[in-house]
């Protein structure tokens, strides 16, 4: 693996949006903080996401896109770049898990940085 892709960590805190969803309609609306960590010695640019969601129904989506909310953000080294997002299922649990295609914007080096599978649970489902 890629050295820079070690260096940079992300964590991810989702949450169930009641107030956004309707189970009676099979909506289910989840948010996801995302705190991308740069250990690197080296600024790195977030250029796009894949993301794969996979719906308890065994139903799979995949996003891909530029940036994230709609930014490429830079993170110098040391430093951290937070946002939130959503994801819309039709039913109460999901996993969704990605990678962030990042540059070294010294060496205009690309890599990759996976996010590990992390679970999207309704209220009332076991974690």
């Amino acid at each position: 693996m890629n050295e820079l892709a070690e260096a940079v960590r992300v964590d991810v805190e989702p949450a169930y949006r009641a107030d956004e969803s309707s189970p009676a309609e099979q909506r289910f609306v989840f948010s996801y903080t995302i705190t991308v960590h740069n250990h690197s010695p080296c600024s790195v640019q977030l250029l796009a996401r894949y993301w794969k969601i996979t719906q308890g129904s065994g139903k799979v989506q995949e996003v891909r896109g530029k940036g994230v909310v709609g930014k490429q953000p830079l993170i110098a080294p040391g430093q951290v770049f937070r946002y939130t997002s959503r994801a819309v299922l039709d039913c109460p649990v999901g996993v969704m898990e990605g990678t962030y295609t990042c540059v070294d914007t010294a060496a205009q080096r690309p890599f990759d940085v996976a996010i590990a599978p992390f679970r999207l649970a309704g209220p009332n489902q076991v974690h």
